[in-house]
């Protein structure tokens, strides 16, 4: 077996955190008001979080699936209606605890980074 250099093992611990940190994103976006899966998309990749349509869907539906969100048909002036997601009332409460979560995680690492003498 290959050892993986000093880079990979961090790339490889970065694709995980993604995960969480990419589903805590897309809630961010349908927290506010509902959204076309593009419109999802394409926030995401102006705050530089970059996502392709393979990673958004099924994480889309596992969402909806889990009851954190819910779909609605809109009618579009460019095509056939389309889905528009947006948080759930369970939704907003796993946002809520995500941020509280997210903040503790944060001060966390900032103690840990103070005693790292680089």
């Amino acid at each position: 077996m290959s050892k993986k250099t000093a880079d990979e093992y961090a790339s490889s611990l970065a694709a995980q955190l993604r995960k969480g940190y990419l589903t805590y994103c897309v809630m961010q976006i349908c927290a506010r008001e509902p959204r076309y899966t593009s419109e999802i998309i394409s926030e995401l990749r102006n705050a530089e979080l970059v996502v392709v349509e393979g990673t958004i869907y099924p994480l889309l539906k596992r969402l909806q699936n889990d009851g954190v969100l819910k779909h609605d048909w809109q009618e579009s002036e460019q095509g056939p209606p389309r889905k528009y997601y947006a948080l759930t009332d369970f939704g907003h409460e796993i946002v809520s605890g995500l941020k509280r979560h997210i903040k503790n995680l944060d001060d966390t690492l900032k103690v840990l980074e103070k005693g790292v003498k680089k």
